[in-house]
């Protein structure tokens, strides 16, 4: 494949926020769920919207969740990422080595996203290229926001390569028809992680951000020789 844009997930794989997501939803559910096993109920839900998350919970369990918890939770994540937020290790370096087109598809909100990069210090690398779950209608694991970033990018799904650390995202892109390198180097990862994301259709996973330049450079001598 040629390679004419590099599409980053934000959560995960540019900053090490879901698992701070996470401890908050376990800590602000479990007084709403009493009795009931909330770390054990939220696992392997990285990569979804809160919105998506509370959903399932109210699915497994039965429960209605009491009005407003969703803008709740989403302003309690909000503080804990602005307190506590840190870049996925090599990250800043590892992207300026990429000379290729950048852009983030991420399922948080559009603030929440922008926030999330100028902590990193990641801003000025992807201008104007950012996408959220709030562009479209069905967010990951559907493929719509993936697509959607494609065709404002002006450049075929084929020719997108996307990074992804969670099933939900891999998922996505998978099935928007882009090619998925998995990112299993943030805190929040399952030790089966590896195997998670080649299941849902990542084509390798790499466990550092410094190891990507080289693979994307890689990607590129293939295509310039097959062109010759």
């Amino acid at each position: 494949m040629e390679v004419e844009v590099v599409i980053f997930d934000c959560d995960g794989v540019l900053v090490d926020s879901e698992i701070l997501a996470l401890h908050v939803l376990e800590r602000d559910l479990t007084p709403l769920l009493p009795g009931i096993d909330v770390a054990a109920l939220i696992d392997n839900t990285a990569g979804l919207s809160t919105g998506d998350i509370l959903t399932r919970v109210e699915q497994r369990t039965g429960l209605t969740l009491p009005p407003g918890t969703l803008s709740t939770m989403i302003q309690a994540i909000d503080r804990a990422l602005d307190e506590e937020l840190q870049p996925i290790p090599g990250a800043l370096e590892a992207i300026t080595r990429i000379s290729t087109r950048k852009a983030v598809a991420s399922n948080s909100s559009m603030e929440s996203v922008r926030r999330s990069l100028a902590r990193a210090g990641l801003t000025a690398h992807f201008g104007e290229w950012v996408f959220s779950a709030d562009m479209v209608a069905h967010p990951k694991p559907a493929p719509d926001l993936y697509l959607y970033a494609a065709q404002r990018l002006g450049v075929a799904p084929a020719h997108c390569l996307v990074v992804e650390d969670s099933v939900s995202g891999t998922t996505a892109a998978h099935l928007a028809g882009m090619t998925v390198i998995g990112f299993a180097g943030a805190s929040h990862v399952p030790a089966d992680q590896h195997e998670q994301l080649r299941r849902a259709g990542a084509t390798l996973v790499i466990d550092q951000m410094k190891d990507l330049p080289a693979l994307i450079d890689g990607w590129s001598r293939v295509t310039d020789k097959a062109e010759c």
